[in-house]
């Protein structure tokens, strides 16, 4: 005798499928531009989230799109969890007037004012007084809204950080920290850089709710970004999350990768994010080899679309060059 699966497990399998294929897509994603930038196709700067997509993908789906984000450097991953289409961001590697900060950001910039996504920041730490100005003025104005930022462990030893989490305490601001602690500011370790590397003690001296969550794991992300977005919005005030996680790659496409074994990054690599909550839905009879690949295709296609669509924006012209820069005085 079949048994039907109750609505609250289809539920569950429905979110879990979801989780899945928006990992993939940004694995997907950031595998492809590997391949471009390895062709010279794509440029400048790039800084790679593989291993890392449980972060973005749990934690983002907990906001709502009147949330704000604001990102680090290593976004693309941020941007897809947060809806920008994926040939935006891919038109935007490109550098076409299609990509979503006009090809003028790069990898590093990505911005989507419509999405609440503000942006990409190539200095460190330097999306937390952005993050505290967008929460102050949505304070201001009475709005429920909640301000996730986003940034590494680098970003600790960075003087906004403090002034920022301080101020944020002080005047009760919605701002979700996440830090996504990969071990590494770019090349150095944590324990070589923090005396103190338990991330979430140093934010509750600020007198703010703050905990540690299992970044490689996207149902972790997820419940305890549902747990601190429902206490921000039962009671105004910030809260911290430190997302302990690891990117399997380089730091950047330039670097020589010294800095840690070889041994270590494939011990990282088996709690790999995506293999982890595949082999748990597989456990539970959630998935089948079928609805995996029709998953990989889908995103192949998707992928495909976005190259091509890229590749056929145009370039902005050089008569373009100023614009955006300075304001032609009347």
């Amino acid at each position: 005798m079949n048994r039907r699966r109750s609505p609250a497990a289809s539920a569950k399998t429905k979110q879990r499928t979801e989780l899945l294929r928006q990992m993939v897509r940004i694995r997907r994603f950031e595998e492809r531009c590997v391949e471009l930038y390895s062709a010279a196709q794509i440029r400048g700067f790039m800084h790679l989230y593989i291993g890392e997509e449980a972060v973005a993908v749990g934690l983002l789906q907990t906001l709502s799109p009147d949330d704000a984000v604001v990102s680090t450097y290593r976004e693309h991953g941020h941007a897809l969890a947060r809806g920008v289409p994926m040939v935006s961001v891919m038109a935007e590697m490109f550098g076409r007037t299609t990509g979503c900060s006009r090809g003028r950001g790069g990898s590093m910039h990505l911005f989507d004012a419509s999405r609440r996504f503000y942006g990409g920041n190539a200095i460190v730490g330097g999306g937390l007084p952005i993050a505290l100005g967008l929460a102050l003025a949505d304070a201001m104005l009475s709005r429920p809204q909640v301000t996730a930022c986003l940034f590494g462990d680098g970003a600790v030893a960075e003087g906004e950080f403090h002034e920022c989490l301080n101020l944020a305490a002080l005047w009760r601001l919605p701002v979700l920290f996440c830090c996504e602690n990969n071990l590494y500011a770019m090349g150095t370790a944590l324990a070589r850089a923090q005396a103190e590397t338990d991330l979430a003690l140093r934010a509750s001296s600020y007198g703010m709710p703050s905990w540690a969550v299992d970044g490689m794991d996207v149902e972790a992300v997820a419940a305890a970004g549902n747990r601190a977005v429902e206490t921000m919005r039962a009671s105004p005030g910030p809260c911290f999350l430190e997302l302990r996680t690891y990117r399997f790659r380089a730091h950047s496409m330039y670097d020589a990768e010294r800095y840690r074994d070889k041994t270590e990054v494939e011990h990282w690599k088996q709690f790999d994010p995506i293999d982890k909550l595949t082999a748990r839905m597989y456990d539970d009879g959630e998935l089948a080899d079928e609805a995996v690949k029709k998953l990989e295709s889908e995103v192949d296609s998707e992928l495909d679309d976005a190259v091509s669509e890229a590749q056929a924006g145009p370039l902005e012209p050089v008569e373009d060059l100023t614009r955006f820069v300075y304001t032609e005085r009347p």
